[in-house]
């Protein structure tokens, strides 16, 4: 129980692991779908970043949208410098799984991005999803605009109307400014393009809007 309570409590700052100050992405990684290196975006895309649980998943559900240029998951939100994926997992870091989402926003918008996010997990559920319990599978959207940030609180505030039809509580996705982000090592990137069978449930309630 004590493990637990420590694996859904955000770490203090002067708890967090020390980290590193190198990335623990290596050198050049070219994604799997389409063949560009994982940390350039590209010419005339936007980025996002939404952390929706485990991010292999998640990370799958982007790169298959119309208008997705590119995807990358790492991590975001907490203390810890260039993270490792056993660090984070230590809810030591205060980080989430995130996704780094790049988009044409003359074929796909924000709006449609966050639209994904809401309905394929269950973002009342505080520091988990399903079975999957910790810090850093928290929801979370962490803009890069103030455009994005109206947009977001919107959207939120639509989905919690459909979501307290349907007999759930409060949205508790956390909303703010979007902090560093560190990339996850080369092995998470698109995982279960590499890993067909590898197992990331995506934690969608059914819940629609629009």
């Amino acid at each position: 129980m004590f493990f637990t309570k420590q694996k859904v409590t955000m770490v203090e700052p002067e708890r967090a692991l020390r980290g590193r100050d190198t990335s623990v992405l290596a050198q050049p990684t070219f994604h799997e779908i389409f063949g560009t290196p994982v940390d350039v975006t590209p010419a005339g895309s936007e980025v996002a970043y939404l952390a929706l649980g485990c991010f292999w998943g998640a990370e799958k559900l982007y790169w298959q949208l119309d208008g997705v240029t590119s995807t990358a998951v790492g991590y975001a939100g907490g203390y810890t410098p260039n993270p490792t994926y056993e660090e984070v997992c230590s809810a030591k870091t205060g980080h989430t799984e995130i996704v780094r989402v790049s988009y044409d926003p003359n074929k796909i918008s924000y709006a449609d991005l966050l639209k994904v996010f809401f309905e394929n997990h269950d973002p009342t559920q505080g520091m988990r999803q399903g079975n999957d319990v910790g810090t850093q599978y928290r929801s979370a959207i962490y803009t890069t605009t103030p455009e994005q940030a109206a947009i977001a609180v919107q959207v939120r505030d639509e989905f919690q109307r459909e979501f307290e039809r349907a007999g759930y509580g409060e949205i508790t996705t956390e909303m703010r400014e979007a902090p560093e982000f560190y990339y996850a090592e080369d092995y998470h990137q698109q995982y279960l393009d590499k890993n067909p069978n590898g197992y990331c449930p995506v934690h969608a309630t059914g819940v629609t809007c629009g």
